[in-house]
């Protein structure tokens, strides 16, 4: 990744309610592969979860969270499948990563 680009923090705790969430989140990570300025995910969930998404720039953060699918998916969050979440949106000025291919 360049230096200069933005990530959104999404934390959430799941509700008891969670029938459909997997297939959504799938669904939703797949749509946003196809987004203009869309640079990349991570996700990891144990307890909480913790997605982030990168991006060129804020426009196209916009552009994501105005999408009327991703709304959708929004709302059966809010409805149905999230006790809780936090959304924090951060420029990235700098990124560096450690790869030991010498350990399995």
């Amino acid at each position: 990744m360049t230096n200069n680009y933005y990530a959104v923090i999404f934390t959430s705790t799941l509700s008891k309610h969670t029938e459909g969430y997997n297939e959504m989140a799938h669904k939703m990570e797949l749509l946003a592969e196809q987004q203009n300025g869309f640079l990349g995910i991570s996700s990891a969930r144990e307890n909480i979860g913790i997605t982030i998404s990168y991006w060129e720039n804020e426009q196209a953060i916009i552009n994501w969270k105005a999408n009327l699918d991703h709304q959708l998916a929004q709302k059966f969050g809010k409805l149905k499948w999230y006790s809780s979440y936090k959304v924090e949106v951060a420029l990235i000025k700098r990124s560096y990563n450690f790869n030991n291919k010498n350990l399995p």
